[in-house]
């Protein structure tokens, strides 16, 4: 990966059901070209209303579209969109870790590896407080009451993935913790996680992914931090601040060794879109397996197993951004993939509510009185 040199620099602008149900209609005629073009001139003049730069891939009715404003490198002028550039997908990961569980709660079915939302972690964490109450469904849902922070706080040191999830285990350990059941997003959840995809396969998260993810779909886009390869370049973020762009930052490596399975993915929006799709059509799971997924049994809100469903589960949905950057990713889609929007921001004003404002602007353009504004 290429070296990045960070330079505060003012920007100029760039152009570089509760089942869930799949729809079975007969598709649409493909949008025309002259369509196309209005799709393109009013999401990047809404980016350019709204001082943001990224790029997106906007679907509607079942037809994707890339759209791009600004530079993912300003000092190399390469512009997002370029196919050089990945994205940290931030907690927009956590969803296909949370696949990759499912597949193992089918796979070990009948063996004696058999494990299911049910199943206690101290199966494999032994020595986490509390283990012995919290469910694999806990992690999954956000309830396991644990509270431990840091997995943000870049501690500048290169992790393993074994190193990383023990650093985790024992955090949680040395932090107060509520009772099961509480929801309280975080980080944890996930990272412990892929701590069980390492303990029930053998392998690691690096090579799971790579063989269900990547591989069963053929991403050509899509990387953990510590695989992009030299010919890529992961995106630099910038913040809007009076009128221009400043505060360079990106994910280093070390930040991103500590986040396995919630945090260390970088993708693209199209490659993304392709992930989205394959969670329901039998490459990553079936319709009955996601619906499973985002309906566990210790879901206490709209969130399960790594998205929110809203709308009498019509909407899926997630935000992701990771801290000391201004990267802000929000994808939300209608659950049958027809319809939606998925949003790899780079340059922002850090501010979560602003960049889902800008997102339901392009919705709302999309498939009008369909969509939620968070």
């Amino acid at each position: 990966m290429k070296k990045k040199i960070l330079a505060v620099a003012a920007i100029a602008i760039g152009l570089a059901s509760p089942a869930v149900s799949i729809s079975t209609s007969q598709p649409v005629q493909a949008a025309t070209q002259s369509e196309k073009t209005a799709m393109r001139t009013f999401v990047r003049n809404v980016m350019d209303q709204n001082n943001v730069r990224g790029s997106a891939v906007i679907i509607k009715d079942g037809e994707p579209q890339q759209i791009s404003l600004g530079y993912g490198w300003y000092g190399k002028k390469i512009g997002n969109g370029n196919p050089k550039v990945v994205y940290p997908t931030a907690s927009l990961q956590k969803v296909l870790t949370a696949a990759m569980i499912i597949q193992l709660i089918n796979e070990t079915s009948g063996t004696n590896q058999q494990f299911t939302q049910y199943t206690k972690i101290s199966r494999w964490f032994p020595t986490l407080r509390n283990a012995n109450k919290i469910a694999v469904g806990n992690l999954l849902t956000h309830t396991s009451g644990i509270r431990a922070t840091g997995s943000e706080v870049n501690r500048g040191y290169n992790y393993s993935e074994a190193n990383a999830i023990n650093w985790i285990v024992n955090n949680i350990n040395s932090t107060a913790q509520s009772s099961v059941g509480t929801y309280y997003y975080n980080n944890s959840n996930y990272i412990l996680l892929a701590g069980i995809i390492r303990a029930v396969t053998g392998k690691s998260y690096e090579e799971n992914f790579q063989e269900r993810i990547v591989n069963k779909l053929g991403l050509q886009h899509t990387y953990l931090y510590q695989n992009i390869p030299s010919s890529m370049t992961d995106a630099i973020s910038y913040n809007w601040n009076n009128g221009s762009y400043r505060n360079a930052a990106y994910v280093k490596r070390s930040l991103a060794s500590q986040l396995p399975g919630a945090g260390n993915l970088f993708s693209t929006p199209m490659d993304y879109y392709k992930m989205q799709v394959g969670l329901t059509d039998g490459s990553i799971l079936s319709a009955s397996d996601f619906n499973y997924l985002t309906h566990l049994k210790s879901k206490k809100t709209d969130y399960s197993g790594g998205v929110y469903l809203k709308n009498n589960d019509s909407l899926k949905m997630a935000y992701g951004n990771l801290a000391g950057t201004h990267f802000g990713n929000w994808f939300q889609m209608t659950t049958d993939n027809k319809n939606g929007l998925i949003l790899f921001l780079n340059q922002t004003n850090d501010n979560e509510s602003t960049v889902k404002s800008i997102g339901y602007q392009i919705l709302n353009y999309i498939k009008p009185n369909t969509f939620s504004a968070n």
